[in-house]
């Protein structure tokens, strides 16, 4: 079968000529013979091709083909009209027809016709469902090489802060050399300092300004000894017991500690722990120096009053824990600094604590990181694998 084709004209010797010519062809034949029977057929057959009648009562055949084109335009229309002329011919092609025919016409010149439509409604639907798939295609390539440039931005992220992570594990690492060597040759002086100061304290029991200065001077011997102390927490594990540790428990103790100073400094607790969590092995102390510290570090950004964001939970392997300020936030080029010892931006502070949090975390094969925008507060982030 080479096709079905609607053949629509209000005569019916026409019609009866048309089947017999295009059957003969292999053609399905179907007839109207108005525009409005046309329409339904087209609706209900679906042809490939309608060989459709200029003049017809009641609707035309210029109006049927413009309603054609509207509704059905994978439908194809060769107009046959009785009269010459030429701007008949420019204006059903113009409104959508493939070609038209003059009447009368030879059969031979409307088989080619047909043909000839036929070929071309072939090629032209093809093409466009060449375009459709290149553009699904287009869809699908924009789309994987979002993915892609999300993945590959992603890994850069997880590298660089990986990187950053043995930069500062491996300065963890020197410090702890440097600082063993270091702890024992000023120790040994500032002992025999101490021991010198309180030996002329009795001698000087006479003169209460010299015992002051004598006084000053063992104070500034305890302050540089406990410096010493805390920079031996941030460079070196302690000496403390593994065991299982709760970190929901560790957390609730920490904040009954703070419990009186959040309420002085008007600090609201936004607390969320899960529970039920698996432990950690580690030493307790160790761990409630984390949130001791961080939450030193919160009240101190938030002097004025603030909310303090507590979160604890379980993804898949891992225990995440988020502690929240609503400070003045830390300034871009701070944030890759803040775990160094040393480094504060406190006009009291040695510079330690972070580095205390980050040599704990990374004990126990956690990992920290911050987020903070000036003006919008800081978030620390740690995770703890699930053993």
């Amino acid at each position: 079968m080479s096709g079905r084709i609607l053949v629509v004209d209000d005569e019916t010797l026409i019609l009866d000529l048309a089947v017999m010519l295009l059957t003969t062809r292999g053609y399905e034949v179907i007839t109207a013979q108005n525009g409005e029977e046309c329409l339904e057929l087209v609706a209900q057959e679906k042809p490939p091709l309608v060989l459709l009648d200029y003049m017809m009562p009641g609707m035309d055949g210029m109006t049927t083909l413009q309603e054609m084109r509207k509704r059905f335009p994978d439908t194809y229309v060769i107009m046959l009209t009785g009269k010459g002329n030429e701007q008949i011919a420019v204006d059903v092609m113009k409104a959508g027809a493939a070609d038209y025919i003059l009447k009368p016409f030879s059969n031979q010149d409307l088989i080619d016709r047909i043909e000839n439509v036929l070929r071309i409604r072939r090629i032209e639907i093809h093409n466009r469902e060449l375009r459709v798939d290149r553009e699904r295609l287009q869809g699908e390539i924009e789309s994987w090489n979002r993915e892609l440039e999300r993945r590959v931005e992603e890994k850069s992220f997880e590298l660089e802060q990986a990187h950053a992570e043995i930069l500062q594990a491996e300065k963890l690492a020197s410090l702890g050399h440097l600082v063993a060597g270091l702890a024992h040759e000023i120790r040994n002086p500032l002992n025999a300092i101490s021991l010198f100061g309180q030996m002329l304290k009795p001698a000087l029991a006479h003169d209460a300004e010299k015992v002051g200065y004598v006084d000053r001077l063992l104070g500034e011997v305890d302050r540089v000894d406990n410096i010493l102390v805390k920079l031996l927490a941030s460079s070196s594990r302690s000496r403390g017991t593994a065991e299982p540790v709760s970190l929901r428990q560790v957390i609730d103790g920490v904040l009954k500690n703070f419990s009186e100073q959040f309420e002085t400094h008007n600090i609201e607790l936004d607390k969320n722990l899960e529970r039920g969590l698996p432990t950690i092995t580690a030493d307790p102390a160790e761990i409630e120096l984390i949130f001791t510290n961080l939450f030193t570090n919160a009240l101190y950004e938030m002097r004025e009053g603030g909310k303090l964001g507590i979160r604890l939970a379980r993804k898949q392997e891992l225990i995440q824990i988020e502690v929240s300020d609503t400070g003045q936030g830390i300034p871009p080029q701070n944030l890759s600094k803040i775990f160094d010892p040393f480094f504060t931006t406190k006009t009291k502070g040695t510079g330690f604590g972070l580095s205390v949090v980050l040599r704990i975390v990374k004990t126990y094969n956690g990992h920290i990181k911050a987020q903070s925008e000036p003006g919008q507060g800081t978030v620390f982030q740690i995770e703890f694998p699930v053993v």
